[in-house]
C-alpha cells in the first residue's frame, strides 16, 4: 500500500480493536423469557410470590439455566421511570444470575416504589423471592 488513508480500513480496525475475549456479563437472549407463548405458560402454570416491590411468577423450565422475563405496565408512571424499573431489574439479573438455580421461568411484575427504592434493598427484595436465588 501507498500509505493511502482508505476509510474502510479504518472501519475494519476500529470494530476489531472492540471484540474481545473476556465475556459478555449481560442478559443473553438464551436468559430471557421471549415469546407470549411461554408468557402464557408461566402465568398459567406457575406460581405466583409476592412482597411489596414485586409480584414474581415461577415455573419449573426443565432447562439447564433459568429464564427471566418482565412486565411493566403504563400504570407504573410515564416512559422514563419505566426505563429506569427495567435497567434496574436487568442490572440485578445481570449481577446474580450466575447464582441463582438453573431449572426456572421467571416473570416479574415490579410495583411502583421499584423505580425509587434503594437498589440494594430492592436486589435483596426480588433475590428473596426467586426459588434457589442466594440470600444477600
Amino acid at each position: 500500500m501507498d500509505g493511502r488513508f482508505l476509510p474502510n480500513d479504518a472501519k475494519k480496525d476500529a470494530t476489531a480493536s472492540r471484540e474481545s475475549d473476556a465475556p459478555r456479563l449481560g442478559l443473553p437472549r438464551a436468559c430471557r423469557v421471549v415469546r407470549r407463548a411461554e408468557y402464557d405458560a408461566v402465568y398459567r402454570e406457575g406460581r405466583r410470590r409476592s412482597s411489596r416491590e414485586f409480584t414474581i411468577f415461577v415455573r419449573p423450565n426443565g432447562l439447564d439455566l433459568s429464564r427471566f422475563g418482565w412486565s411493566i405496565k403504563k400504570a407504573l408512571g410515564n416512559a422514563v421511570q419505566r426505563n429506569r424499573i427495567r435497567r434496574r431489574l436487568r442490572e440485578i439479573l445481570r449481577l446474580h444470575r450466575q447464582e441463582i438455580s438453573p431449572g426456572w421461568d421467571i416473570v416479574i411484575h415490579p410495583r411502583s416504589s421499584a423505580a425509587t427504592a434503594d437498589f440494594s434493598a430492592l436486589t435483596q427484595e426480588l433475590l428473596k423471592l426467586i426459588p434457589g436465588a442466594p440470600t444477600p
